[in-house]
Order: structure tokens, then C-alpha cells, then sequence
């Protein structure tokens, strides 16, 4: 486990491999991933679908990389099928994280979520009703408990097609949560798509920012993809999200804020792309040193 003592620069290997379309990129092992990140000069990088279920497999892949593993997507449907269900299947992932000497357990709430489905995720996005809302925010805090128990940080991701999606969105859930069980994951992509911007929820919700994705947005495809009413799916095949540095977020402000406001932790550089249209290692490359730039 990586001490959480200062700024550590990871990433997804979502770039390669999406979970969401197992087709793509289905050539590249996870061995490549893991291969490929550390010749980048990463320290770590999430959980994807297609890395080994056996801890001590991957522990040892690591080792031999000199990786930490960061932590894993979690599809929660605490809505819909109520805390009892999800805790247990939510136990069974705390345990394979610590297993692997992971550090945060990120939670998507996917109750009606659009963001696998064909629905156009910029106009058709759900929401939840009052009780809904007290349903979610209650279990969560329940599972930030279970969390830690684990020596993990409860990380939520607000996410678009969700119903955690916008600034507003994310600020009742954060008034609703336990700010000493439940955390919050910063992606700048998302809230930036979602928004228009990505510094308000920073600077709002910094306190319970535990950890950070770094995912760039490109302004032509982002237009042509709500003019289009793509689904999100269709919206990343389409190009729309980039590395850092390769789109329109200015990250300078942004690092500077975290640091100014003693951000200790994970950031993770994040691009839903097609691997056979932007070269995993080249963008994986371009992506650190854009942030390496961002450190003198």
C-alpha cells in the first residue's frame, strides 16, 4: 500500500481495456497494462476487469513492476436493491482489495444509470426521488463503516448517465453522507461535461476530496456528440475524453488548488478511448509528463 503522504500519480487501465465494450482492446493482457504503466513512470494503477481474481497472481505481477494497485470500480444498486444485498457482495470486494494492498474503494450508485445503455446521456440522465436519496446516502454511510474496516477509503464517483451526476447532485449527497465515512472521488472529465466547468466542486467539496481522477475533454468532439445525442458509450468511441493535457481543462489551477490544500492521495490519469485510434502507451506517456509539467 502506498503511504498516503503526498501526491502519487496513477492510472486507469481503462485506456487499454473498457469493462463496459469487453471488445475493445481485448488484445491487450493485463500483463501489458501493468508492463506499460510502469514504463511510463506511473506507481500504480486501478483495478480493470480483465486483471486476475487471484491476489496473489496480480501481488506478484506487481512486484515485479514495482506497481501498487489503487483501488476498483464498484457497481452499488444500494436503490434498488436495498443495503442487505449489496453488502455482501460489497464485502466481498473490500476483501479482494485489501488482499491486493489497495487503497480506495470507489462506489458508482447505478440505479437506473444510462451510462451502458443507448439512451443519450446528455438530455436522458435519471434522478431520484426524496426517499431514494435518504435510501442512498444511508447505506453508504453504512458502507464507508465496512470500508474501513478493510483500511479502505469510501470513495463516491459521481458519474454521468447517473444519478449523481451534477455539482448540485453531488452537494446533496455530501450533506446527506457522514463526512467521516464517506469520501468523494473528483473527476475532472465528468463534472466538466456535465457542468461546463470542473472548479466549483472542487473548491466546494475539497475537504472530502479523497481521491482524483484526471480525465481531459475535447471541445469538437464533446459538440458533435451533443449534437449528435450520443449515448456516453458512443460518446468516448466517439473521442470526447482525452488525457490530461490534450484537451481543454487547464489543470494547472486545479493541481495547484490540491496542493495549496495539503491533497494527499491518489491522481489518476483517466481517458476512455479506443485503443486502435489513440495508442495506449502514447497517451499514457503524454499523460504524465503533461502532469510532471505541472509539478515545476
Amino acid at each position: 500500500m502506498v503511504l498516503m503522504n503526498a501526491i502519487t500519480i496513477g492510472i486507469a487501465p481503462i485506456g487499454w481495456r473498457n469493462d463496459d465494450i469487453p471488445e475493445i482492446g481485448k488484445e491487450n493482457t493485463y500483463k501489458q497494462i501493468l508492463s506499460d504503466a510502469a514504463y511510463a513512470g506511473y506507481e500504480g494503477t486501478e483495478i480493470g476487469g480483465c486483471y486476475p481474481k487471484d491476489a496473489t497472481e496480480l501481488n506478484k505481477e506487481l512486484e515485479l513492476r514495482n506497481l501498487s494497485l489503487i483501488g476498483q470500480w464498484f457497481s452499488g444498486y444500494l436503490i434498488r436493491d436495498g443495503f442487505e444485498v449489496v453488502e455482501k457482495e460489497f464485502r466481498e470486494y473490500c476483501q479482494f482489495l485489501q488482499a491486493v494492498h489497495a487503497d480506495v474503494a470507489v462506489y458508482s450508485e447505478q440505479t437506473y444509470s444510462i451510462q451502458g445503455t443507448e439512451k443519450c446521456v446528455y438530455t436522458e440522465k435519471p434522478e431520484f426521488s426524496d426517499s431514494e436519496w435518504h435510501q442512498l446516502a444511508s447505506g453508504l454511510d453504512k458502507l464507508g463503516e465496512i470500508a474501513q474496516s478493510y483500511g479502505l477509503i469510501l470513495a463516491f464517483h459521481h458519474h454521468m448517465g447517473t444519478g449523481v451526476q451534477t455539482k448540485q447532485e453531488v452537494d446533496r449527497l455530501m450533506e446527506m453522507t457522514d463526512p467521516e465515512k464517506v469520501d468523494l472521488l473528483y473527476d475532472t472529465g465528468h463534472i466538466f461535461v456535465s457542468d461546463g466547468e470542473c472548479l466549483s466542486l472542487l473548491h466546494t467539496h475539497i475537504k472530502r476530496i479523497r481521491h482524483v481522477h484526471f480525465k481531459d475533454v475535447r471541445r469538437k468532439e464533446l459538440e458533435e456528440a451533443k449534437e449528435a445525442n450520443l449515448s456516453f458509450l458512443d460518446s468516448f468511441l466517439h473521442g470526447v475524453f482525452t488525457v490530461p493535457g490534450d484537451g481543454i481543462i487547464s489543470y494547472q489551477e486545479i493541481y495547484d488548488y490540491l496542493l495549496a490544500n495539503e491533497y494527499e492521495g491518489w491522481i489518476v490519469v483517466e481517458a476512455e478511448q479506443d485503443p486502435k485510434k489513440a495508442n495506449p502507451l502514447e497517451y499514457a506517456l503524454m499523460g504524465k509528463r503533461y502532469i510532471d509539467s505541472l509539478k515545476k
